[in-house]
């Protein structure tokens, strides 16, 4: 049984540090004329072998998560794996960006990254993202939106063991999301292959993990599953976790179908 704790228990945004796009822009959207740099008008049509019914997916949406994954997984979509991240900042400014999900265990969604990085300082403000995986090969996406906690440095451990040599020198030679000058890269990532004595033909040489680097896991309460349909009637299913009433129960999921 896959036990997680909700709700969450701060909210990340207090109503004084909430903003706006109108604010960030400093003018309101009626102020503001506006010309069409791009007019797309194409309509694709999506179509699904059979449809997705809250009776037909499995009780957990782990497991669910699995069964599709494996399925994508055969040839069928390349780098199925990866996902957006979504972050927010203390102050309500959201950020996305791409990255790989390395791990599905009994608790999550275990992604890997330098705890310097700004995704890693906005989940350190706000411990909440969300994710979202589509396979557009197969027409089916996966949204996720859960609490984030960081995974144990044995686990860390044990992933940074399996990266390729290069890999491993560029967590230590990477600040990441900080500004970069002209050849430093090169420079930073010669001064790790000399301190841990790196030989360019030594694919087996010792790089340790850097205490800076390591994972975080998504723990969900909620998850949805989609598959296209024609005229954009596609098919929802969405889990939420309903929190138990009393600390003896066991938290269980509501399956539920959406409108497109």
């Amino acid at each position: 049984m896959i036990r997680m704790r909700f709700p969450f228990n701060r909210p990340c945004l207090t109503q004084t540090s909430q903003l706006t796009l109108s604010h960030l822009l400093g003018k309101r959207f009626m102020d503001v004329p506006i010309h069409k740099e791009l007019l797309i008008t194409t309509h694709h049509q999506y179509l699904s072998m059979g449809h997705l019914t809250p009776d037909a997916v499995h009780p957990s949406p782990l497991q669910q998560f699995k069964t599709w994954f494996e399925h994508v997984s055969d040839g069928l979509v390349q780098e199925p794996e990866a996902m957006s991240l979504a972050t927010v900042s203390a102050s309500g400014i959201p950020s996305v960006r791409t990255v790989l999900l390395k791990e599905l265990d009994s608790k999550g969604f275990v992604f890997f990254t330098n705890y310097e990085s700004r995704k890693a300082k906005e989940l350190a403000e706000c411990p909440v993202a969300a994710l979202s995986f589509y396979w557009k090969e197969v027409k089916k996406q996966v949204r996720v939106v859960g609490k984030v906690e960081r995974v144990c440095q044995q686990e860390s451990d044990d992933y940074f063991k399996t990266r390729p040599l290069g890999s491993k020198i560029g967590a230590w030679a990477s600040e990441q999301s900080r500004v970069a000058e002209e050849g430093s890269i090169a420079r930073r990532v010669e001064e790790v292959k000399q301190r841990f004595g790196v030989d360019e033909n030594d694919v087996t040489a010792d790089v340790p993990r850097p205490e800076f680097w390591g994972g975080f896991r998504v723990i969900p309460q909620e998850v949805e599953f989609w598959q296209g349909q024609p005229s954009r009637l596609h098919d929802r299913v969405r889990y939420t976790l309903k929190t138990p009433s009393s600390p003896d129960e066991e938290p269980t999921w509501v399956i539920e179908r959406l409108y497109p």
